[in-house]
C-alpha cells in the first residue's frame, strides 16, 4: 500500500504539471475537495475528512491562502473558531483538478470490471474503518 501511495502521487503530481496545474500538490487537493463538497466548514470538520492532524493540516492552509484558494474567515457563532471558505479562484480551478482526478482513477481501475471495483473499495473501507476504530482505542 505505501508503494502504491507513493508512485500514485508521484503519478498524480505529474498529472497536475501537465494540466498546468502548478500551484497546488496532491494533498493539499484533498482539503480543496473537502471543501467542494461542503464549503464554509472549520479546521475540526476538514481535519476530520481528510485524516491530517490540524498542525499539518495548519501549514498547508496556510499555502492555499497565500496562492488565493481559500479564505479563512472567523465565526459568527464562536470567536474562537476559524472557518475555512473557497474563493473564485479555487471555484474556477475545480474542472482543471477534477479532470486530473479522473485520469487518476482511470489509471486506478484500468483493466478492473465494475464489479472488481465496488469489491475492492468496499474491502478498503473495511480496512478504514477498523483503522478509526483502533485509532479511537489510543485516544
Amino acid at each position: 500500500m505505501s508503494k502504491i501511495h507513493q508512485v500514485g502521487g508521484r503519478v498524480f503530481n505529474k498529472l497536475l504539471k501537465k494540466y498546468h496545474i502548478e500551484e497546488i500538490n496532491s494533498a493539499q487537493g484533498r482539503i480543496l475537495f473537502v471543501l467542494w463538497e461542503k464549503d464554509n466548514i472549520p479546521i475540526s470538520e476538514i481535519s476530520e475528512k481528510t485524516q491530517l492532524e490540524k498542525s499539518t493540516l495548519t501549514s498547508m492552509l496556510d499555502r492555499l491562502e497565500q496562492n488565493g484558494f481559500i479564505k479563512r474567515v472567523p465565526s459568527h457563532d464562536d470567536r474562537r473558531k476559524i472557518i475555512i471558505s473557497r474563493t473564485e479562484k479555487d471555484k474556477k480551478f475545480q474542472s482543471h483538478y477534477l479532470a486530473v482526478s479522473e485520469k487518476m482513477n482511470m489509471l486506478f481501475y484500468k483493466g478492473f470490471t465494475n464489479q472488481e471495483i465496488d469489491c475492492f473499495e468496499k474491502n478498503l473501507e473495511r480496512i478504514l474503518d477498523n483503522l478509526i476504530n483502533e485509532e479511537k482505542e489510543y485516544e
